[in-house]
């Protein structure tokens, strides 16, 4: 996998992404839109910048870990993991389908570069205490890296992990919460209150940091940043817009758990290429460079 060092790479790359979770919702006829749109900068930094990860040697045991707490949103992580050469990227096109390997929820035995199971929300930050854990007591140097949902934070497993980590001072542990404000029933802070979020965080030993997370320049900072890491567990608190890139799904809770339609599809991808466009400027050879899962279903397509 070559790593992405370029923030026009990087940003038109997060719309790829993007594309690739329209385009695979749309072909399942289920799955989740707002939040996997929503997290895609986030994904993208890591997996093509930031993540100590070999696509080509999935189980190298000096890898960082990640885990997706939230497993919902496993369009986007199907969708980064296929276009760092996890698998195949037509394979996406299998999503939700009876004998795929791409399920509604990752399973940690289905696919190479799946650290756990998601499924359960607000277990995975016990996930990643256990890891970090046992990298700190065998004095090794791997970092652990967690998807939260803000939604999932209602749960209490998930507080007690916080206060895991606080305990033990976890500073290899890194997790990143999509604070969107959106949950499958509606506003978060009208199902159950979270804010100040930070400051909970910051009572349970834990340093803070909160950025824009549809910012690839501050994210990209912010998570390098992280790497260094020291003396207490790590929180990045990324504001998104759920549902970014497409105008009518931006900040509608009713997009947390349902895919477009055909036509609203292609309505999305329409918005999306726009900003490609906006983007590239003179990149003439860019849908070469990194395609979108659309153009492969076309004959000729690179696989």
């Amino acid at each position: 996998m070559k790593k992405l060092t370029n923030l026009k790479d990087l940003r038109f790359m997060a719309q790829v992404i993007r594309e690739d979770i329209i385009t695979s919702l749309v072909e399942a006829k289920s799955g989740h839109s707002a939040g996997p749109l929503g997290m895609a900068d986030i994904f993208t930094a890591l997996y093509f910048n930031v993540l100590k990860h070999n696509p080509k040697k999935p189980k190298w045991e000096g890898r960082d870990r990640f885990i997706l707490s939230n497993g919902h949103i496993c369009p986007l992580h199907y969708a980064v993991m296929a276009n760092t050469g996890y698998f195949p990227k037509k394979e996406l096109l299998t999503l939700r389908k009876f004998g795929s390997r791409l399920q509604g929820h990752p399973h940690r035995e289905a696919l190479p570069g799946l650290e756990t199971t998601s499924g359960p929300l607000g277990s995975g930050l016990s996930q990643g205490c256990g890891m970090a854990l046992a990298f700190k007591r065998d004095r090794k140097k791997n970092l652990v890296w967690v998807s939260c949902g803000d939604g999932e934070q209602d749960e209490g497993n998930h507080w007690e992990a916080v206060m895991f980590a606080g305990k033990h001072k976890l500073s290899n542990l890194i997790a990143i919460t999509d604070r969107n404000y959106i949950q499958i029933d509606g506003d978060t802070e009208k199902v159950m209150p979270l804010d100040p979020l930070d400051a909970k965080y910051k009572a349970f030993n834990w340093n803070v940091v909160t950025i824009d997370g549809n910012d690839m320049n501050v994210v990209l900072k912010t998570l390098q940043k992280a790497r260094n890491n020291k003396g207490k567990p790590l929180m990045v608190i990324a504001n998104t817009i759920p549902g970014k890139g497409v105008d009518f799904m931006e900040g509608d809770y009713h997009w947390h758990g349902k895919p477009p339609k055909p036509e609203e599809g292609e309505i999305a991808m329409d918005e999306i290429h726009a900003e490609e466009v906006r983007q590239r400027g003179d990149w003439v050879d860019v849908h070469w460079r990194f395609q979108p899962l659309h153009m492969l279903k076309k004959k000729g397509g690179r696989k």
